[in-house]
């Protein structure tokens, strides 16, 4: 493996600043003309809005069947509040590592995926090699939802995803899916000297908080478990509440923000339920996600996990987009080079060797079958 190709590329990923929400099309460009220069078919997808797109990239006969999907997201989490010792958008080098915004979640994974597809032309994989890149997964999985309906008709049914969140190349199994709330209260505004004359737009949403609590109470002392996670059971929290103008003025108007990440015997639907709904309050759904549960002792997962050097499956607290892929009856694993210690962070840095590593692992798992243990 050439280390410097790797590393070139992955400072040219990090040089575009594709915070979530933002037109990422310039990044797309690139990543579409490397995969076209290295034998790929592509198929460019852009979002509702027109601002973004993701791709899927296939190299392999067109008859050939089967197949790995290397899933990804191009954006990244903002950098505005944070203190960075260097330029967020410009790839630094700190003794084995190297530092940038994304450079761990996810855009490492990215890079090594790109230079591993240089190789391709002079080294057929065993398989298709397939490649699912979205937009706005940080904003709550709001890319792929959009993608997901294309993978097999323009792909053709995968055996495996692979979804290269940082998981230090362990093989992680699953994760919480995730739901999420703008509660909405309307008041009367007036005098607070009358207050009990007016309707208080904050006092429902105080009661709605404290059946939050109760329920998160119930869920944590006797709801379902999962011993791989922490928390083993499923968590609502209240991330937001606003209300209100000045101390003297009863608030005709708050809002609250909540979540639910939960346990795929919990629906996050049926706990709404039991919150119940006060007067003058509107609950409206702004996001969701699914979890995964993947079966280690699937074929293709198990397969997966002898190619690895530490193939013992864990769980992660983060979410991911793999939920997608399992849906559709894909075996999906969740497995990429770094930390998410490291990610979201100033200066987020991921070690050279972790990449290094990763590149590794995708010639072992492309390679054929007499070829592996190398």
């Amino acid at each position: 493996m050439n280390r410097a190709r790797l590393l070139q590329i992955l400072s040219d990923l990090v040089a575009f600043p594709t915070i979530a929400g933002r037109d990422n099309r310039a990044l797309i460009n690139y990543v579409t003309e490397h995969l076209e220069r290295a034998g790929f078919s592509v198929h460019r997808i852009p979002s509702a809005d027109g601002m973004k797109e993701g791709l899927l990239a296939r190299f392999g006969a067109a008859g050939q069947s089967g197949g790995i999907v290397l899933s990804a997201h191009s954006d990244v989490v903002p950098v505005e509040g944070q203190d960075w010792q260097s330029a967020p958008f410009e790839m630094g080098r700190q003794g084995s590592r190297v530092t940038g915004r994304g450079v761990t979640d996810m855009k490492g994974f990215i890079a090594c995926v790109l230079a591993y597809a240089e190789t391709l032309a002079a080294h057929p994989p065993a398989r298709p090699v397939m490649i699912a890149l979205s937009w706005d997964e940080e904003l709550g999985c709001r890319g792929i939802p959009e993608m997901i309906d294309h993978l097999i008709p323009t792909l053709g049914r995968p055996d495996l995803c692979i979804v290269g969140e940082p998981t230090l190349l362990r093989p992680c199994i699953g994760h919480k899916g995730k739901a999420s709330y703008l509660a909405v209260a309307r008041g009367e505004a007036g005098h607070s000297a009358m207050a009990p004359q007016f309707r208080n737009a904050l006092h429902p949403l105080m009661d709605l908080g404290h059946s939050l609590r109760k329920i998160q109470d119930e869920m944590a002392s006797r709801g379902a478990r999962d011993a791989m996670l922490d928390p083993a059971y499923s968590t609502l929290h209240i991330g937001t509440l606003h209300g209100g103008t000045a101390l003297n003025i009863v608030p005709d108007h708050a809002e609250m923000r909540f979540e639910i990440r939960h346990l795929p015997q919990d629906d996050p639907s049926a706990l709404i339920g039991r919150l119940g709904c006060p007067d003058h309050v509107t609950i409206t759904e702004t996001g969701r996600y699914p979890g995964l549960d993947s079966t280690p002792a699937t074929p293709e997962i198990a397969w997966f996990c002898e190619c690895l050097d530490d193939p013992q499956p864990i769980k992660v607290a983060f979410g991911t987009e793999a939920g997608y892929f399992a849906a559709l009856g894909i075996p999906t694993v969740i497995c990429g080079p770094g930390t998410m210690e490291d990610g979201h962070q100033p200066d987020e840095s991921i070690e050279i060797v972790q990449l290094e590593a990763c590149f590794a692992l995708l010639q072992r798992v492309f390679a054929p079958a007499d070829q592996r243990a190398g």
